[in-house]
């Protein structure tokens, strides 16, 4: 492909075209709504499915803001004291936020070397949160982007519907995107991101539990700050 059509390729994604300088990335979203992705969000570009999202931060990238989170990558904790451990609602409230976590830590290890093949990803994702990542993945792939580092999370159980025949949860996690940087996989050289992009936002989550095992089924990052 001439420079001229990569680089118009690369426009039309809302990506940089290979070789300018770039700062510190951000996330990935999923979603077969085409919905603007985890990654575009904190990364402030991404796939084909999701517009780049370099939404003005207003001051809040600047300072402690704009400082990583001290949690550990993919780490992931609730915002507001658990409850009592006896209770079998806390046993599902640890058990979603673990899938969640886990579902980040195999996310993390795709979007490194631009696949999901050998992570375990499947067994914590499944619908638009596995097709939005697929998505994302495939894109990057075209354009020789991979990540180096990870996200952090802050994330908190905001529902737990264990009534549901399929029991259900919805989830919100301020993320944390400082450490997360996009790169081309040849030259190793950063993907310029914008300026005023978010690097930490709120991105709001579902889950449903199949059988045994809580599955994140959604994940949709939010044009706002946390």
């Amino acid at each position: 492909m001439s420079k001229t059509k990569e680089s118009t390729a690369v426009a039309d994604r809302g990506l940089p075209p290979q070789g300018k300088a770039a700062g510190p990335a951000s996330p990935p979203r999923v979603s077969a709504r085409r919905r603007p992705g985890v990654i575009a969000l904190s990364l402030g570009l991404i796939t084909a499915g999701l517009t780049a999202l370099s939404a003005c931060s207003n001051d809040r990238d600047s300072g402690d803001s704009a400082k990583p989170s001290a949690m550990p990558p993919s780490a992931v904790s609730p915002n507001s004291p658990s409850p009592s451990p006896s209770t079998s609602e806390s046993v599902d409230q640890a058990a979603v936020l673990n899938a969640y976590s886990r579902m980040w830590d195999e996310q993390v290890k795709a979007y490194a070397k631009g696949d999901t093949k050998g992570t375990d990803l499947s067994q914590y994702a499944a619908a638009l949160a596995l097709s939005g990542t697929e998505d994302d993945l495939k894109d990057l792939r075209s354009k020789g982007i991979v990540t180096t580092g990870a996200p952090a999370h802050k994330t908190a159980v905001d529902a737990l519907e264990m009534d549901k025949k399929v029991p259900h949860a919805m989830l919100t996690d301020c993320m944390d995107s400082a450490n997360w940087e996009f790169v081309y996989r040849k030259s190793g050289k950063p993907v310029e991101m914008p300026k005023d992009r978010l690097v930490r936002y709120v991105t709001k989550v579902e889950a449903e539990k199949w059988g045994k095992q809580w599955k994140i089924v959604d994940v949709v990052p939010q044009q706002r700050a946390c």
